[in-house]
């Protein structure tokens, strides 16, 4: 069925052509879905404070895309989505680029069950969500150093968020942290942690979201050597007390 005509679109096709992006009819379906199982979860748990059609389209759909800035999406990439949330970035780049491989991750079984729905509806493949938290996660030898690409728009430091996210990377790979504009600080505090944890600052991508005033930043981090197996610390630790 095509929704299209039920909803202002304007904003988002503009959207995805300064980012570089064309989306088929079937994809653009895909998202209104997306959208519209959102906002009626929504209405009974938590997902996002976020609900208007164009908010949603602006602060969630193309700010997940922006991805495509700082990295070539255009390959066959095995991605985890770490503290995805409602499906954020996850869900957005399987729908844009349909040949990676994601794994969403979150410590909340709730929101995965209602992905798992998502999934399912939106007929995704090569995409899965998973109950767990990094601590214990990173340890198994399923997920430890798999991952060509690590991202996570969580909203926590930026040492803490290194030390649950790097020890999934592989030798090679990149960790994106999404963050918003003024980050300069934070990433002088990270740089011991990040390096500690085998990896290092490659690239702070600044840009203003399409059509928007809303200032972003990209913190792509590569990961040069593996993790020392102390990492991550058990759980609570990397957030109470952020290695310095």
């Amino acid at each position: 069925m095509i929704k299209e005509k039920e909803y202002q679109l304007d904003k988002f096709y503009s959207g995805l052509k300064k980012l570089g992006l064309e989306c088929s009819g079937k994809q653009i379906n895909q998202f209104l879905t997306f959208y519209e199982m959102l906002i009626e979860k929504n209405k009974v748990m938590n997902l996002t404070a976020i609900t208007e059609f164009e908010d949603v389209v602006e602060k969630h759909f193309l700010d997940s895309l922006s991805l495509t800035e700082t990295i070539n999406l255009n390959q066959r990439l095995r991605v985890l989505d770490l503290g995805t949330g409602a499906g954020f970035p996850g869900i957005p780049l399987k729908i844009a680029f349909p040949e990676l491989e994601i794994v969403l991750m979150d410590s909340l079984n709730k929101r995965i069950l209602f992905l798992k729905e998502v999934l399912n509806e939106l007929e995704l493949s090569d995409i899965t969500a998973i109950h767990g938290r990094a601590e214990e996660m990173a340890v198994k030898a399923e997920y430890r150093e798999t991952f060509d690409l690590c991202i996570s728009r969580a909203v926590a430091n930026l040492s803490s968020l290194s030390e649950y996210c790097i020890p999934f990377v592989k030798i090679g790979g990149t960790f994106v942290s999404y963050k918003s504009g003024e980050i300069e600080d934070e990433v002088v505090q990270s740089k011991k942690a990040i390096s500690v944890l085998g990896g290092k600052i490659v690239k702070v991508q600044k840009f203003t979201l399409p059509d928007t005033d809303v200032s972003r930043s990209l913190v792509q981090i590569r990961k040069q050597k593996r993790t020392p197996k102390s990492y991550p610390r058990k759980s609570g630790t990397p957030t109470r007390n952020p290695i310095r």
